[in-house]
């Protein structure tokens, strides 16, 4: 049966998506705001320690084979000279925003896909290749001009926004391509099945006992066969994409939310993990009630050079952080780890507070009160004023990280992860202002 969401077959297939890549983005960013790392291999990473791992690198870093999830001891190996520096996750917010204000000031920003990822409509006139083209470039040239000259992107136009995307990684850095319908399918030709978002090895895996090995394979494929492949109607989605048909996409509600943090050398010990999970609970905790969600389950693990360890929690649907502490705790005697250098905690389950039933045996609903005084008193006075004496000597550990999905930073209290500087004017500003 076909799914009811999927195109009948239509004669065109104009380009109606351009999608934006910005290059390198962590990286650049980094570049553009200390002149002295420009032209040189850069990483950067949460943690500067051996066992951290670089979250961005400069395409001078890329030339050594440093990518995305490299061990920081391994890039030094790779790339002698690679300069380490430590994520300015404010920084990244606030070159965010304002590239979204410049592309919006040409275009209107469809939706913001991640926090280096944007996506555009095209309408109309916009639709024609060479009129795209140029709206392209201007957003090209609008970044550099009014936000910096490190700052470059890769645009992918098609007639579908997936296309659009895969053009983006056809050409890097600062590329351009224009997928049209004439194009399809030989144009993907020179691509693996990986560099298609949405396969990864394990499917590349499953299409491959359908015989399918190549993009020109999986083009040329059957809907049942690349529905067999993917052991999903996604497959049958798939081939409607690849030809070039607008498919529209299910939205899918927030499924989990968590932290993970890399231990400073000083905390790698049973009470630094303990503490440091316990800072992590609180963070993530609070996050769930300032999105007015509630979880249903929690795991937590600690990662270790010898030996991990890791348990997943039932609770009772829940925000409070003392609760969330109790379950943790119980589990705690039964952890089995040894040399830790990360933890994390994750909750599951999330549901919104109409759609909770409370139980009328657990105190969560008496301490909902007490979870938000000690929320306002943080956002009025700052950051950990209040806090749980347990995370004492880790309360200032574990920083907001932005991964590429986040597009913004959560603001534990009053200041916490300001820019304090307008670096698009290249002023200070006092934040108290």
């Amino acid at each position: 049966m076909v799914d009811g969401n999927l195109p009948l077959l239509e004669k065109e297939r104009p380009l109606r998506y351009l999608f934006l890549d910005l290059n390198a983005y962590f990286a650049s960013v980094e570049q553009q705001e200390n002149p002295e790392l420009r032209g040189k291999p850069v990483g950067v990473c949460p943690v500067v320690a051996e066992s951290g791992t670089i979250v961005a690198a400069s395409y001078e870093a890329k030339k050594f084979g440093v990518r995305t999830g490299t061990l920081v001891g391994d890039a030094k190996r790779m790339c002698p000279d690679i300069i380490l520096t430590k994520g300015n996750f404010p920084a990244y917010t606030a070159y965010h925003t304002r590239i979204v204000e410049v592309c919006n000031s040409i275009l209107p920003v469809e939706a913001v896909c991640s926090i280096d990822e944007m996506r555009f409509r095209l309408l109309g006139e916009e639709m024609a290749p060479d009129r795209a083209v140029e709206i392209a470039k201007r957003i090209k040239s609008a970044i550099q001009e009014n936000v910096g000259e490190c700052m470059t992107c890769s645009v992918g136009i098609g007639p579908n926004s997936f296309l659009a995307k895969i053009g983006t990684e056809m050409q890097k850095p600062n590329g351009l391509v224009v997928l049209e319908s004439k194009d399809l399918p030989h144009k993907l030709y020179t691509l693996k099945l990986t560099d298609l978002t949405g396969i990864s090895r394990r499917t590349e895996i499953r299409l491959n006992a359908q015989g399918i090995f190549t993009v020109k394979d999986l083009c040329e494929a059957s809907q049942n066969r690349i529905r067999n492949g993917f052991q999903s109607i996604i497959g049958e989605r798939w081939w409607y994409l690849l030809q070039g048909f607008e498919v529209p996409m299910e939205k899918k509600e927030q499924q989990s939310l968590g932290h993970s943090h890399v231990l400073a050398p000083e905390l790698r010990s049973d009470p630094g993990c303990r503490e440091v999970l316990l800072r992590l609970l609180q963070k993530a905790s609070a996050r769930l009630r300032a999105n007015d969600l509630w979880a249903s389950q929690m795991s937590v693990y600690v990662t270790g050079k010898t030996k991990s360890w890791g348990t997943r929690i039932a609770l009772p649907p829940t925000q409070d952080t003392v609760t969330m502490n109790e379950y943790f705790l119980i589990e705690w005697e039964k952890r089995d780890f040894a040399q830790p250098t990360q933890v994390g905690v994750t909750f599951y389950d999330l549901s919104k507070a109409e759609q909770v039933t409370p139980s009328l045996f657990d105190a969560t609903q008496e301490r909902s009160k007490f979870n938000d005084a000690v929320d306002r008193m943080n956002q009025k006075f700052g950051k950990n004023r209040v806090y749980l004496a347990a995370m004492e000597n880790a309360k200032d550990s574990a920083d907001e990280k932005i991964a590429f999905q986040k597009t913004e930073l959560f603001r534990e209290g009053l200041d916490d992860n300001e820019w304090g500087l307008d670096t698009f004017r290249g002023l200070f500003f006092d934040q108290g202002s």
